[in-house]
């Protein structure tokens, strides 16, 4: 598996191209990190994530679980919805981030600056913060809260799913086969590897997350 910086790009615009959720997926990667700094936002607007992170699959998550997980996220307090938002927000600094106006490469065609490995490296206690109190929620495990990093913080975080974790390891990026569920040592793992790569080839997290996942259809059928 390529994950050079000009594939990393040209699978980034083939997923533009071609996948049914990216208007709205790229709607919200401009107006979440602004929704969730702020106060003024609904149970909507939290439960689209956790929507997003499995419909994504279009049918091919199981319906059951998905269905319960939703439910289950739904069930929550709005007030533990926004303490938990409120913690995360302040963990990962999005109103920082906000303020210094970092531009995304939305379709895959313009130039786009990785995050600062030195002051990543010094934020992971405030990651693990971050995750703590979005994993509190029900319904909310690492992976779906993988999924609230990634859009509140899109230029630095990649949603953890197996389909990531497999073009990473084929790339040998990573070691070992997606754990189910994944821990926040396993997250911690999957993070590094892509920031190791954002480093390399220069892409942000939303152009990395969009070539992991279009990627994947390369991947050879794991054997009966």
């Amino acid at each position: 598996m390529d994950l050079r910086e000009s594939t990393l790009r040209d699978r980034a615009r083939e997923y533009a191209a071609a996948e049914p959720l990216y208007d709205v997926e790229c709607q919200h990667v401009e107006t979440v990190p602004k929704t969730f700094a702020g106060d003024e936002y609904g149970r909507r607007d939290a439960q689209w994530i956790v929507r997003w992170y499995f419909r994504r699959y279009l049918g091919e998550f199981p319906d059951r679980e998905r269905r319960e997980r939703e439910e289950a996220f739904r069930d929550n307090a709005f007030d533990d919805v926004v303490d938990a938002l409120d913690a995360a927000v302040n963990a990962l600094d999005v109103a920082d981030a906000l303020d210094a106006a970092d531009v995304l490469d939305t379709a895959g065609a313009v130039e786009s600056e990785p995050a600062d490995s030195g002051a990543d490296r010094d934020a992971d206690s405030d990651v693990d913060v971050a995750l703590d109190a979005l994993t509190d929620l029900d319904g909310v495990d690492v992976a779906v809260a993988s999924g609230f990093l990634q859009f509140l913080a899109p230029s630095r975080f990649v949603a953890v799913d197996r389909r990531t974790w497999a073009v990473l390891a084929a790339a040998g990026e990573l070691d070992g086969d997606y754990p189910e569920p994944p821990s926040t040592v396993d997250y911690r793992r999957f993070d590094d590897a892509c920031r190791t790569v954002m480093e390399r080839t220069g892409v942000d997290a939303w152009t990395l997350y969009r070539a992991l996942w279009r990627s994947f259809a390369e991947l050879p059928e794991p054997s009966p």
